[in-house]
């Protein structure tokens, strides 16, 4: 079974994850992104949605135009776990490329 982070593995945990906030239970943590519009928002979850199956780890979320807000729990143990800190983590890595694209010419590049 999945274990709980105790309150000080959570507090320094999310020292790491900018502007993810705990639930005053202490049994989730939560966020909103906002995009530049509605299919960059949708791109950002899919994107997700494709790490969340492979992890087995599934957020609680909502879309509205460009802005998703976002829940993790750990159903299982009933609060936070590694595997939120660790699908928070994606989602901020997944959120800072949507919201930053190379501007330099890659034309060049052959894959």
């Amino acid at each position: 079974m999945t274990e709980n982070l105790s309150s000080s593995e959570r507090h320094n945990a999310l020292k790491n994850l900018s502007g993810w906030k705990e639930t005053e239970d202490g049994t989730s943590l939560t966020k909103t992104y906002m995009f530049s519009s509605f299919p960059h928002a949708f791109a950002f979850m899919t994107h997700v949605a494709l790490y969340a199956e492979k992890t087995n780890h599934h957020p609680e979320w909502t879309n509205v135009y460009n802005k998703v807000h976002v829940t993790l729990t750990t159903h299982e143990s009933g609060g936070v776990s590694a595997k939120d800190i660790a699908l928070a983590l994606q989602m901020d890595e997944a959120a800072f490329a949507f919201l930053n694209p190379c501007t330099s010419d890659q034309s060049d590049l052959v894959f």
